[in-house]
C-alpha cells in the first residue's frame, strides 16, 4: 500500500492543503528548515497518531495555533483515508470517516518506518532508547506483545506507587498481590524479545558487513531477570529484592531494565565505534526493521528516510541503497547541492519545499 495524498492544515510550518504522493519514490529537496521532515513527520503522524520525533501534540500546531490535521489518501489499500486531529489538547483518529478507538488498531493501516537523525541514540544514547525500538520493532509485526507490554507498564506503575508509600501496614499483602501480575506479563515479553534480538542479530550483522565491510557484529540481550525463569521463580527474586526497591521506591529489574548491547567478537562494540559507524548502526537497524517487518507482514513497509544518505561517502551511499529491503513507497529527503539526479528513477516524483510550500520544479 501507498500514501496517494497527504493533507495538511495547520500543521507545523506546512502551507494548507493537498500534495500528490501517488509515487513510488519522492524526493523532497530543500534547504535546512523548510519543511522537509515536517512533510515527513505528517505522514508518519498519519500512521501513528504521533510524532517520531517525540514531540507532544502541543507543538504540532503552527506557532500560535491550537488546532492541526494531517490526512492521507491510500492506494491500493484496504482502506481509502485517515485523519489525525489535535484540537485544543485532544487528538481523534478517523479511519474511512468512522473514529478510531484505539491508536493500537492504525498498526494494521499504513506501518512507516522511518530513518532519522534521532536514531544515533539507538548506538550511543540511553538503554531505554534501544529498549524503545525493539518494543517498536515488536509491536508493528505482533499485536499480542503491545498488548502484554501495555498491561505491564500499567502493573509497574502500580507497584511503582505503592513502594512510595514504605511503612503502609498493608503494603506487604497488596505487593504479593502484584508481584506475579509484573512476572506472568513480563515473561512473555523477554522471550519475544530474545528471539527478536537473536534474529536482529544475524541480520544487522551481514547487513554490515556488506555496507562497511567489517565483520562480526552483534547483539546480545541482556535479560534483567533470570533466563527462562518460571513465574515462580520470578516471584521469589522480587521478594528477595524488596527490600531494596522499598528503599529506592521503584522496581529495580524486569523487563524496563533490560538492555540490548552491540557487540564485536565478543566485546561492546559501540564503546569504541566512531560517529560514522554508530550512525551506521543506526541506519542499518532501520533496514533490519524493514527486513523483519516485509518477513512478517507478507508485504513491503512505505520508509520515511531524512538526510540518511548525507553522512554516507558515496560508495556506502551505493551499498546503503543496495540492502535497502522491498518497500510499497518511500520518502527521501535531500539537500539542493547532494547528487539526489543519480538516485532519480523515471517514475520518482520530485518536490523542492520551501518556507512549508511543497511544489514540483
Amino acid at each position: 500500500m501507498n500514501f496517494s495524498a497527504l493533507r495538511t492544515l495547520s500543521f507545523r510550518n506546512l502551507a494548507d492543503g493537498e500534495v500528490d504522493t501517488q509515487a513510488r519514490n519522492v524526493f523532497l529537496v530543500g534547504e535546512n528548515g523548510q519543511g522537509k521532515t515536517n512533510f515527513l513527520e505528517a505522514l508518519y503522524f498519519c500512521s501513528y497518531a504521533s510524532s517520531f520525533r517525540g514531540a507532544p501534540d502541543a507543538e504540532l500546531p503552527k506557532k500560535g495555533g491550537k488546532t492541526c490535521s494531517a490526512g492521507a489518501q491510500f492506494g491500493d489499500s484496504l482502506y481509502d483515508k485517515i485523519a489525525v486531529t489535535c484540537e485544543k489538547g485532544k487528538k481523534s483518529v478517523h479511519l474511512d470517516g468512522k473514529p478510531l478507538e484505539d491508536r493500537r488498531d492504525l498498526l494494521r493501516v499504513a506501518p512507516c518506518i522511518v530513518f532519522c537523525h534521532e536514531d544515533m541514540e539507538f548506538a550511543g544514547g540511553s538503554p531505554e532508547r534501544r529498549r524503545w525500538f525493539f518494543d517498536q520493532n515488536l509491536s508493528l509485526q505482533d499485536p499480542a506483545y503491545l498488548e502484554d507490554l501495555r498491561k505491564y507498564r500499567q502493573v509497574l506503575k502500580s507497584r511503582n506507587a505503592l513502594l512510595k508509600k514504605n511503612g503502609d501496614p498493608a503494603l506487604s499483602s497488596l505487593l504479593d498481590a502484584l508481584d506475579p501480575q509484573l512476572a506472568r506479563y513480563g515473561l512473555p515479553l523477554m522471550a519475544k524479545r530474545r528471539e527478536t534480538a537473536e534474529h536482529f542479530s544475524r541480520t544487522f550483522g551481514s547487513l554490515y558487513e556488506e555496507v562497511a565491510g567489517l565483520s562480526g557484529l552483534g547483539i546480545r540481550y541482556a535479560e534483567s531477570w533470570k533466563p527462562a525463569g518460571s513465574i515462580e521463580e520470578i516471584v521469589r527474586a522480587l521478594r528477595d529484592r524488596r527490600e531494596s526497591d522499598l528503599a529506592g521506591g521503584l522496581t529495580f529489574t524486569g523487563p524496563h531494565r533490560d538492555r540490548y548491547i552491540f557487540t564485536r567478537d565478543g566485546g561492546e562494540f559501540c564503546r569504541t565505534a566512531s560517529t560514522g559507524q554508530r550512525r551506521l548502526i543506526a541506519l542499518l537497524l532501520r533496514a533490519a526493521q524493514a527486513q523483519r517487518f516485509s518477513e512478517i507482514a507478507g508485504r513491503g513497509p512505505i520508509l520515511l528516510l531524512d538526510d540518511v544518505l548525507l553522512e554516507l561517502d558515496p560508495e556506502k551511499r551505493r551499498r546503503f541503497l543496495s540492502v535497502l529491503p522491498d518497500y510499497d513507497q518511500a520518502f527521501f529527503t535531500f539537500l539542493p547541492e547532494e547528487p539526489f539526479e543519480r538516485y532519480r528513477k523515471p517514475d520518482t516524483l520530485v518536490y523542492y519545499v520551501q518556507a512549508g510550500l511543497v511544489r514540483k520544479p
